[in-house]
């Protein structure tokens, strides 16, 4: 058996709607490679509150980087797509799962982020890195100091700024996760976000998730306080939502957006809805396990699922609907889905390593 079905729906999707939108060749600004065996079993303490959705950890199991270029694979034929790789967070097996995604790198010739901890020192940083042959960072709210409630953590929480200073000094990329549950529109997210431009230029920071804006009410006035900063650019991973789509290429044009994936989670089978100001996953019956598990999850009946496909062409779907709102044209796609990222990361090479 494969690594996961194609069905009749998807190949129609793919080639009446995705096929000759797509260029030949694509980046994917951002994946998770891991494998599950390098994992300790971790047991929540009494009172330790989980600072994470649950759901695309129900998705698969782990990501090799077999598993991911098997997915460009089936769900992209006759495209040639490279992944930017980094692993998921969990300060207990950082350093074997960093270690996995360096090996996958140099194996199959995809560039890759070191996967930080707010506690490592400047020095410490910069050895990974350089030693590694990595491009820059990817950190994640979760491994903020344990005494901060999740609703307050602040980008400085788990980016601290000696490790900041190492990445302008040295002209890398930060892969930003914003947190706090005002997403995008969050106050101190956005000053945070304009301070890390202001003091450290030279960081190729790319905002995750267009700043997690999954819903129209995420937006704000967002893209006219970060207007200040001309280089920020913008990853539209594991998002569905047409309105931040549109407003965000409306900002900053097709030159500073990144096509990202979020793999694997994008092998998921769903369509995403709004629904009270946040998002709501429709998946197929049983497919992942019992929905009440997480409030993002809603299961829809055998027949509506039998029309569901991946998430992945959900999101580009979207993608594709917002581009043809502001008038995209060819060239202006494959700078999205190609060559905004190849810039970034030769640029982020020539700079580190000469």
């Amino acid at each position: 058996m494969g690594l996961f079905q194609v069905t009749d729906c998807d190949r129609q999707v793919y080639e009446q709607e995705l096929r000759d939108f797509l260029p030949d060749e694509m980046i994917d600004i951002h994946t998770h490679v891991w494998l599950e065996a390098l994992r300790p079993k971790k047991v929540l303490k009494p009172g330790e509150v989980k600072r994470t959705v649950t759901w695309p950890s129900l998705v698969a199991r782990d990501n090799s980087i077999e598993d991911l270029l098997e997915t460009y694979r089936l769900m992209f034929p006759g495209k040639r797509v490279t992944p930017l790789i980094f692993t998921n967070a969990g300060r207990e097996h950082l350093d074997a799962f960093n270690e996995y995604v360096r090996e996958c790198s140099e194996r199959a010739g995809v560039p890759a982020l070191y996967f930080s901890r707010p506690e490592q020192s400047a020095e410490e940083l910069e050895q990974r890195i350089r030693g590694g042959g990595f491009l820059g960072i990817k950190s994640y709210l979760d491994l903020s100091p344990a005494y901060l409630p999740e609703a307050e953590i602040r980008i400085f929480d788990f980016f601290p700024h000696h490790q900041l200073k190492v990445i302008d000094r040295i002209g890398g990329i930060v892969m930003l996760h914003i947190p706090r549950h005002g997403r995008l529109k969050d106050p101190v997210n956005l000053a945070q976000m304009l301070e890390i431009k202001q003091k450290y230029p030279k960081i190729r920071l790319i905002i995750a998730h267009i700043g997690r804006a999954y819903t129209e009410n995420d937006v704000g006035n967002a893209f006219e306080a970060l207007s200040p900063c001309a280089d920020l650019m913008f990853d539209f991973c594991a998002n569905t939502c047409e309105f931040a789509m549109t407003k965000l290429l409306e900002a900053v044009g097709p030159s500073r957006v990144l096509f990202g994936s979020d793999m694997p989670i994008l092998r998921m089978r769903m369509r995403r809805i709004e629904e009270n100001n946040t998002y709501i996953n429709l998946i197929p019956p049983g497919m992942y396990g019992d929905p009440r598990q997480d409030p993002h999850l809603r299961e829809v009946s055998p027949e509506e699922a039998e029309r569901l496909t991946f998430f992945m062409y959900e999101e580009i779907l979207a993608f594709k609907r917002a581009a043809k709102a502001v008038g995209l044209g060819k060239q202006d796609i494959e700078r999205a889905f190609f060559l905004n990222a190849k810039k970034l990361i030769d640029g982020a090479r020539a700079d580190i390593y000469g």
